[in-house]
């Protein structure tokens, strides 16, 4: 049984003037949190409910909208207040009326500047979640370690733990031991969302975009763009935008993982999404070293499809499909 007094009457000391709104009103919201409306006919806001011990997923949520905001260049919800009642946490966002058909050439321009926030270090200054799965954020000036160990190496971890063992875990290491050929530059820190597949991303009705449930650190901006291509993208124009908005050159590594095993917790083995490989060499810009590793770690099947560029490579749970 949700405590409302005790969550209204935060609101009411989070903002101006007295609020009494009426029902709460459930919403869409995803699978990982109880969403709610509440109105008093002026003011609206969103609130997310969880168990209490997930209270600190929530003070890094509005922490990450928080800076997100800061660089005032894509519109994000803004956090209201945060705390526990009972045996639940709460987060308070303001409501944003959502339901535009979008611009993607806008959301890859604001994106783009976004990443222009830098920091000296890989990671952030505390671990958030990403959905609910912990994601260790101790920053690090080396990328290619920070990946390897905070990112892929303690996915599979956490998939050991799960029980996800022999062939996934055997392949996960010869995966880690080739990330010194493998991820051979060294971009700049850029602050990404952190988790903007197509479910965290709407519009305005103006056509304007709106980023929320963030997990937000510092990172090749690369590992952003790569996350916008699971489930099928953004769209061309999206991209073009986004690669080209005065954030200097494109990386020649595209990458970023998707932690099935933990987040879902039925079975599904972790994947790893490794785009144009996601590990991309675009433009023939992979190096031989990279090549000869690639060669070596696939064993291709009939599944696989390879062009002279190695358009694309999907390791599932480190079985390649």
């Amino acid at each position: 049984m949700t405590d409302w007094q005790g969550i209204i009457q935060h609101i009411t000391d989070s903002t101006a003037g007295v609020f009494s709104p009426g029902e709460p009103r459930h919403v869409g919201g995803g699978c990982i949190n109880t969403s709610v409306r509440l109105s008093d006919g002026e003011r609206d806001f969103f609130v997310k409910l969880n168990d209490a011990e997930l209270l600190e997923m929530f003070a890094a949520e509005a922490e990450g909208l928080e800076q997100l905001a800061a660089t005032d260049s894509i519109r994000v919800p803004k956090p209201i207040c945060f705390g526990s009642v009972g045996n639940q946490s709460y987060l308070v966002l303001e409501y944003i009326e959502l339901g535009g058909n979008g611009n993607s050439e806008i959301a890859g321009r604001q994106l783009a500047n976004m990443h222009k926030a830098g920091w000296d270090k890989f990671g952030w200054h505390r671990d958030n979640t990403i959905g609910s799965t912990p994601q260790p954020n101790a920053p690090c000036a080396d990328w290619a370690m920070f990946w390897r160990d905070q990112r892929l190496g303690f996915q599979l971890r956490l998939a050991a733990q799960n029980g996800h063992l022999g062939r996934l875990q055997r392949q996960g290491e010869r995966l880690l031991q080739a990330f010194s050929a493998l991820i051979d530059h060294q971009p700049r820190p850029s602050l990404i969302h952190g988790d903007l597949w197509g479910g965290n991303i709407a519009y305005l009705r103006d056509g304007r975009p709106v980023i929320y449930d963030p997990a937000v650190y510092f990172a090749d901006r690369e590992a952003e763009l790569a996350m916008t291509e699971l489930f099928g993208g953004f769209g061309g124009r999206f991209y073009e935008s986004a690669e080209f908005s005065g954030i200097g050159e494109e990386s020649a590594v595209r990458f970023v993982y998707k932690k099935r095993a933990n987040v879902l917790g039925n079975g599904n083995i972790s994947s790893i999404i490794v785009r144009g490989v996601s590990i991309e060499f675009r433009n023939g810009s992979s190096s031989h070293r990279q090549m000869e590793v690639m060669h070596r770690l696939v064993r291709p099947k009939a599944a696989m499809a390879f062009d002279e560029k190695v358009e694309s490579l999907a390791l599932a749970g480190c079985s390649y499909v």
